[in-house]
């Protein structure tokens, strides 16, 4: 299979994750407490692999001052997004209870909870598709934490769309869409970015690193600790130790 071909096929498997979440929620009731122990696991996961496959390898070939400048901005562009779609009802989209507003409430909070949830998925994807340029191979651990956390993030966010009186129609709609998007993200990351230097891809990977650990600290674990409370440190640390492991055996 062509390595364009590849990125394509995993950012649409990391993005179907977010789907089989959605159906979860949707056709079975899962408990809160559930719910938030998977979204606290995936933060774990997410924050190792950021920190030992992307974060890591963007300082070793592009410089630590690229990397760190790369890796700041990402952070900042994602809270300036996210605080604009906060204003118009998406600031609880990852949401399992009744926080998530309906359309009656907010008016256009459909619109703006699709976009944030389009804003969460598409820097994982474009990192899938980066690691594949100049010979690389799929990283297992990136690979994993994308789909883990995918998982809890359909679920949840799924959860309190049902919750605000959206339909089927339009929840699918949301994460079937993302993941087809999520696909091609990877594939337009791999197309576009062929030619650039090392030291572009490592700010672009930073980019994108920044601006998952931005999302993780601003809707994943807020939602993990308002209902795991005091267990959230340690399951996260799991989800940590296990991304860790599943990166050293990859070796």
């Amino acid at each position: 299979m062509p390595d364009w071909l590849q990125a394509g096929v995993w950012g649409l498997v990391a993005g179907g994750a977010l789907v089989l979440g959605a159906a979860i929620a949707w056709l079975v009731k899962v408990h809160v407490r559930a719910i938030a122990t998977i979204m606290a696991f995936g933060a774990g996961v997410l924050i190792s692999a950021l920190s030992f496959e992307l974060i890591d390898e963007a300082a070793r070939s592009g410089g630590l001052l690229p990397a760190a400048i790369g890796f700041l901005g990402g952070a900042c562009i994602y809270v300036a997004a996210n605080v604009a779609l906060a204003r118009h009802g998406a600031r609880h989209r990852k949401r399992s209870q009744d926080q998530q507003p309906g359309e009656g409430d907010s008016p256009g909070s459909g619109a703006a909870i699709a976009i944030g949830a389009l804003l969460d998925g598409v820097p994982e994807s474009v990192v899938l598709g980066l690691s594949l340029l100049h010979g690389g191979e799929i990283g297992l651990a990136v690979v994993a934490a994308v789909f883990i956390s995918n998982v809890p993030e359909g679920l949840s966010s799924a959860a309190g769309m049902k919750r605000a009186g959206r339909s089927a129609w339009y929840v699918f709609g949301v994460w079937g869409g993302i993941a087809l998007v999520s696909g091609v993200s990877a594939l337009v990351g791999y197309l576009t970015l062929q030619s650039a230097s090392p030291a572009t891809i490592a700010v672009i990977t930073a980019i994108a690193a920044g601006a998952i650990l931005a999302m993780v600290a601003d809707t994943m674990i807020p939602e993990a600790f308002e209902r795991a409370h005091m267990f959230t440190g340690l399951i996260t640390t799991i989800g940590f130790l296990s991304a860790f492991a599943i990166e050293r055996l990859a070796e």
